[in-house]
């Protein structure tokens, strides 16, 4: 269903009189992040400017992400400089007529994604997955709960220069990507902790397969399942020739969405 145009209100807020400005923007940025979405009602994108001077202003803009990704977000930032560098010189829209729109590509998916077409796919996952283990044995210094919370935490680490440019050089000679080579590393690490050799990881693709999709603001995001066996008398440049193999079938195998899969 397709509504009609609703533009959101934008909302401006002058924090020019506060005694510490950019403190107050901080705080409305986090209580705006902390607001939630009405799904069943929209709008599902929200923007705010923040006045912090004559000259200075922050624009704050919330989207669920059910409407958008990170692709998403490289496409509405790129487009709002070039819109709003257009206004400022008084010329028109420099940004070219989309090909197709998301509901196009919704379409698409929906007429091809039966028959034949999805029994295919079925079958590579089906056989990609047949025994795969249902969870990962990892050590943690508590019991699992009966019921997950779901939530997470992020770590964020830095890699030396001269390692990243030895995993370049790694990836290279192998005829791999940089993410294939990380991904090999990542089931050995799981390996080591865990014991086990058949092992499942999810890793998320961003399915713009087609060239008309490049430009589109929308949720494209699709969640591959990657499988792995480690043995121990492999070399990592086997397992590394395993995992890119694995990675090219799934991303020949992409199109089928992840909740289809798990149904």
């Amino acid at each position: 269903i397709v509504h009609e145009d609703r533009l959101p209100a934008m909302i401006i807020e002058d924090l020019r009189a506060s005694a510490a400005p950019e403190d107050e923007m901080r705080r409305e940025a986090a209580a705006e992040r902390a607001r939630p979405f009405d799904l069943a009602r929209g709008p599902l994108l929200r923007a705010r400017l923040l006045r912090l001077g004559d000259e200075d202003q922050v624009l704050l803009l919330s989207m669920h992400h059910i409407v958008s990704d990170a692709w998403s977000n490289g496409v509405l930032v790129g487009e709002l400089f070039a819109l709003h560098g257009a206004e400022v010189r008084g010329e028109p829209s420099p940004l070219p007529d989309l090909p197709i729109q998301y509901a196009d590509f919704a379409a698409w998916q929906r007429d091809w994604l039966q028959g034949e077409a999805l029994l295919r796919e079925l079958g590579y996952w089906r056989s990609a997955l047949a025994g795969a283990p249902e969870a990962l044995d990892l050590p943690s210094d508590r019991p699992r709960p009966p019921v997950p919370s779901h939530r997470g935490a992020w770590v964020s680490g830095a890699v030396p220069a001269a390692t990243a440019q030895a995993l370049s050089e790694l990836s290279r000679k192998a005829g791999a990507t940089l993410f294939m080579t990380l991904l090999s590393a990542f089931y050995l690490l799981l390996h080591r902790y865990t014991g086990q050799r058949d092992l499942v990881v999810g890793s998320p693709i961003a399915n713009r397969t087609q060239t008309e999709t490049e430009g589109l603001i929308g949720f494209f995001i699709n969640t591959l399942v990657l499988r792995a066996a480690v043995a121990d008398e492999l070399t990592f440049e086997a397992l590394l020739a395993r995992v890119k193999e694995t990675c090219l079938g799934a991303y020949a195998h992409q199109d089928l969405p992840f909740e289809r899969l798990v149904q």
